[in-house]
This record gives structure tokens, sequence and C-alpha cells, in this order.
């Protein structure tokens, strides 16, 4: 379980490190091109969805992997539950049902790592 869950860690970190790197850095323009609900917010809005989505990732994996307050790791699952929380929220609203799922099953693998980094293998 302790390396599913690392596996389960490292495609989240992957995923929000990238969406986190792509909402900080590219125009907003570009970004309403690939994510039609970036014109529902303002630029500070998405690049603080993309700054927490950063450091989310960073979280699952760098306490864990050095030792150092590894609470971190389950602490920042919970928060990236949170995020996927309001953005289905969001898209519920707009009826953008596909979104949902996603956001749904990243909801599921975060809390999955929350329970088990909390609970049974915890570091």
């Amino acid at each position: 379980m302790n390396i599913f869950l690392w596996i389960v860690q490292a495609v989240l970190a992957v995923m929000f490190a990238m969406a986190g790197v792509m909402k900080t850095t590219q125009p907003r323009d570009k970004l309403v091109e690939k994510l039609p609900w970036v014109a529902d917010f303002s630029p500070g809005t998405v690049r603080f969805i993309g700054i927490v989505e950063f450091a989310a990732a960073l979280g699952l994996i760098l306490p864990a992997a050095t030792g150092i307050a590894t609470v971190l790791t389950p602490l920042a699952a919970v928060g990236l539950g949170i995020t996927m929380l309001l953005a289905a929220t969001y898209h519920a609203r707009k009826q953008e049902f596909p979104a949902i799922g996603f956001n749904a099953v990243l909801l599921i693998l975060a809390g999955l790592v929350a329970w088990g980094r909390f609970g049974p293998y915890s570091f």
C-alpha cells in the first residue's frame, strides 16, 4: 500500500505541478483557449489557483521524501481535495459535467492519499 500511495502522490504531483506552472506563467488569453473557465475569473485569481496547485504538488512529495515535516504531505492532499471540491462546484453551476467527473477522480485520489498518510500508512 505504501508503494501505491507513493505512485498516487507522484501522479497527483506531476498533474498539479504542470497545471500550476501553466496557470502562473501563461497569459490569460492563451489560458482561455485551453481552459474556458479562466474567462470567469480575474488574472490574479487564476494565478493564485496556479500557485496553490504548484505548492500542493511540492507538498505531496518533498516532505515525505526528505522526512522533514511529513505531516505536510497529507495536508497538501487535503488542500487539493478542497480545491477539487471548489472546482466541481463551479463546474456544476456551469453544467460542465465532464469537468466534474475529472474533478471527482482527482478528489478521490487526493482523499486516498490524505487517508493513507494521516492513518495507517503515515511516515
